[in-house]
C-alpha cells in the first residue's frame, strides 16, 4: 500500500468535482483510469477529477489521488470494510472538510459506462441527486451516480456515528442508508429515469432475444449502471457471471469504456 496521502491539485474557481472510490482489490487501477478517460471526454466544463483510495500504484499521474478520507469512525478511518460491507466507504465523501474540495460534485461507480454527456447533471437544482432504484418502491436510490455539495451532509455520518446500530437498523446497505436519510429532510431528488439505465434491466435483451440480439444502449441513456454481474469486461467479451442470463459479446463497450 503507498503511503502517499495527497497527490496533485487545482483552486480553479467554478470548477465542479467528480469523485470515485478505489477500495481493495475488486477493481484494479484501469477502472480508475478509463473512469477519467469518460469523463474527460463527456464533460466540457472545468473539473477537478479524484479518485480515493488505499493504493495509488498504477493510478495515472494526470489523476488527483488521495487516500481514503478519515472521519472519526473507527472502522472507516483503518480503511476497513465496515460489518455491513465495503460500499459503506462512499459515506466517507460526505466528510467536513474533505481536503480542499468544495462545491458541487459528482460521484461515480467505477464500473460504469459513460456514453452521453455530463453537463447535464450539474444542470438540476437539488442538495441530493441520485438515481431511482428501479426495483424499490420507497424512497431509495442508486448510489452509483449522486450528486451533492462537499460538507452539506456531514449531518448523515454524525447521525451513524452517533449510534451506528440503531442509525442502520432498517437498512441494508449504504445507498439506503443516505438516500433515507436525505429523504427524511426532504432533501431527495432523482435524475431524469432515462439518464443512468442498468445494464442488466434495460441493455440486455429479453430471453429469448437474448441469445440472437446484442445488448443495446437505451435511447437518450447517458450512464450505464453495471450492478452485481457481468461486469464491464465481462459484457464486452460475453460473459454473463450467471448461467440463467445469457450476454452476446458487446461491442459498443469498447467504443466507450476506453
Amino acid at each position: 500500500m503507498s503511503q502517499v496521502t495527497e497527490r496533485g491539485s487545482s483552486s480553479e474557481q467554478n470548477t465542479v468535482n467528480v469523485i470515485c472510490i478505489k477500495w481493495g482489490k475488486k477493481y484494479g487501477a484501469d477502472y480508475v483510469n478509463t473512469l477519467h478517460s469518460m469523463v474527460s471526454r463527456h464533460l466540457s466544463r472545468p473539473f477537478r477529477f479524484v479518485c480515493f483510495t488505499d493504493d495509488f500504484e498504477g493510478i495515472n499521474d494526470d489523476i488527483e489521488v488521495k487516500a481514503i478520507p478519515k472521519i472519526g469512525f473507527k472502522d472507516f478511518d483503518e480503511q476497513l470494510p465496515w460489518t455491513k460491507g465495503h460500499g459503506w466507504l462512499k459515506l466517507t465523501c460526505f466528510a467536513n472538510p474533505l481536503y480542499d474540495l468544495e462545491g458541487p460534485t459528482l460521484f461515480l461507480d467505477l464500473d460504469i459506462i459513460i456514453v452521453g454527456s455530463l453537463d447535464e447533471f450539474f444542470e438540476p437544482e437539488g442538495d441530493f441527486m441520485v438515481i431511482k432504484e428501479w426495483d424499490k418502491s420507497d424512497a431509495t436510490g442508486n448510489t452509483s451516480v449522486f450528486r451533492f455539495n462537499i460538507g452539506a451532509h456531514e449531518d448523515a455520518l454524525e447521525h451513524l456515528k452517533n449510534d451506528p446500530e440503531a442509525a442502520t437498523a432498517d437498512v441494508r446497505n449504504e445507498q439506503e442508508y443516505i438516500t433515507h436519510f436525505v429523504d427524511r429532510q426532504n432533501k431527495l431528488k432523482y435524475w431524469p429515469e432515462k439518464w443512468c439505465r442498468s445494464f442488466k434491466r434495460h441493455c440486455l435483451r429479453p430471453f429469448p432475444l437474448s441469445f440472437f440480439q446484442e445488448p443495446r444502449i437505451p435511447e437518450e441513456a447517458k450512464v450505464i449502471i453495471f450492478h452485481g454481474k457481468p461486469h464491464p469486461d465481462d459484457a464486452l467479451e460475453g460473459r454473463s457471471g450467471k448461467w440463467y442470463r445469457k450476454v452476446l459479446p458487446t461491442k459498443w463497450i469498447a467504443e466507450y469504456w476506453r
